[in-house]
């Protein structure tokens, strides 16, 4: 038998999180640096259209956040989809998520990286190929993994220093460049093809995701019954206006979008000129470096809880003897982290994350009716109506997703997996014996 969650202690919790307290944390944990560079992305693949994906993804994500919402309320320990996972459907389960949790923050770094070193790029040119750009990558992870080893206390304040960047680039670029717009630049007389369609919607995820991260308090909001739907949306639906008068400027004052590698950067220098574009790229990569950051922080420490359940070999778990960080976990990752950033591209490293992300999005929402059956005397202190419903639907467009996906991401991503089964299993055999 499977232990009950720790939705018994979870009413003893004070429930301090005000509505609007919990709308400004989705939006703040759901609005990244993916923003950055996807606007020429998806217009690549489905033109005007994009637009339309934007919506789609949006309303795909918050019926996810629902399904979270819930399963997590059941829950007062940390570990997110990787407690969630081992409660629902055993160890083994547990730790491919945990396992692959991990891996996608590898390749959430990664993207990032490359988009930073494209918007660097805008000031240094030899920063955009070969030994130039190799360089400033090696020299950006040893920084941050330096700033990240030396302690967990300094690198959550200069995180903190990053945090309202995002807000403003965005919210300046929109609200200066709407005034710039060619409206006749939007086209909708031809249909996208569908998997062109589903690929954009597919990359999205990345942009609208991040709620995972931590989980969601659902447990410790006031009435959350009332108030979990109404922030969920609420925030959702600003995100998503943001992100379309994103997406509606750079398609209006940049011509040639579908090509660009700073759109936002390259659409300002049109209609601001070459200071307001020289703005908008440094504010693109203070918001990158804040992103990068926050990932190489909470990164390795999936590696390191890994290691303290005895799940993967315990020299993953040592801290260092005067900074009692998880150095070993920290220089791992850190190598890994460069090395797929040297390797792959931007859209590469984000259709990886991406996947992974949705195959344990797809396992949290099918936790949700796993754990109401095994749990009927618990019940959660946040329920979705028609909860199995919506898990389901949530789960089917997880599959939709990832039948869609790019094959050689798919490819590696199995192997990735395969990689952690055979670690899970080897490590498990020796502990046996």
């Amino acid at each position: 038998m499977h232990p009950a969650p720790a939705a018994v202690s979870r009413p003893e919790l004070v429930r301090g999180i005000r509505r609007w307290d919990f709308v400004a944390l989705i939006v703040n944990i759901t609005i990244g640096a993916g923003i950055l560079g996807l606007p020429a992305k998806i217009y690549a693949l489905v033109g005007a259209y994009s637009l339309v994906a934007y919506v789609a993804s949006a309303a795909i994500v918050a019926l996810i956040i629902l399904c979270f919402a819930e399963v997590s309320s059941r829950f007062s320990g940390a570990g997110g989809p990787y407690l969630y996972a081992r409660e629902a459907f055993g160890p083994l389960v547990g730790f491919e998520v945990g396992w692959l949790l991990w891996v996608s923050r590898l390749a959430s770094f990664a993207a990032l990286c490359n988009l930073f070193v494209d918007y660097a790029a805008y000031f240094w040119p030899a920063a955009g190929a070969g030994a130039g750009r190799a360089a400033l990558m090696a020299s950006l992870i040893m920084v941050l993994t330096l700033l990240n080893l030396i302690g967990v206390r300094t690198a959550s304040v200069v995180n903190n220093l990053f945090t309202i960047s995002k807000i403003l680039i965005l919210g300046g670029f929109t609200a200066v460049g709407l005034f710039f717009v060619d409206w006749q630049a939007f086209s909708f007389a031809v249909l996208p093809g569908y998997s062109s369609f589903s690929g954009a919607v597919l990359l999205l995820i990345f942009t609208f995701s991040g709620f995972d991260v931590a989980a969601i308090p659902a447990g410790e909001i006031q009435q959350p019954q009332r108030n979990v739907p109404f922030a969920l949306f609420t925030a959702i639906a600003t995100v998503a206006v943001l992100f379309l008068l994103v997406q509606a400027v750079c398609i209006g004052t940049l011509p040639g979008l579908a090509t660009a590698e700073r759109p936002l950067a390259q659409a300002t220098e049109r209609f601001l000129g070459p200071a307001g574009g020289a703005f908008i790229a440094a504010a693109a990569m203070l918001t990158a470096l804040g992103t990068l950051n926050a990932l190489m922080l909470t990164g390795p420490r999936l590696l390191f809880a890994l290691a303290e359940q005895g799940q993967i070999p315990a020299f993953f778990g040592a801290a260092h003897p005067r900074f009692r960080t998880p150095y070993v976990a920290l220089l791992v990752s850190a190598v890994l982290k460069l090395a797929l950033a040297i390797s792959g591209t931007f859209i590469y490293a984000l259709t990886l994350s991406t996947i992974i992300r949705l195959s344990y999005f797809a396992l949290t929402c099918a936790a949700l009716p796993v754990l109401r059956r095994r749990h009927p005397a618990v019940p959660a202190p946040f329920r979705v109506r028609g909860g199995t419903g919506v898990a389901a639907v949530c789960v089917g467009l997880c599959a939709w997703l990832l039948a869609n996906s790019e094959a050689q991401a798919a490819r590696d991503v199995a192997v990735a997996a395969a990689a952690g089964l055979g670690l899970y299993f080897l490590f498990n055999k020796k502990a046996n014996r």
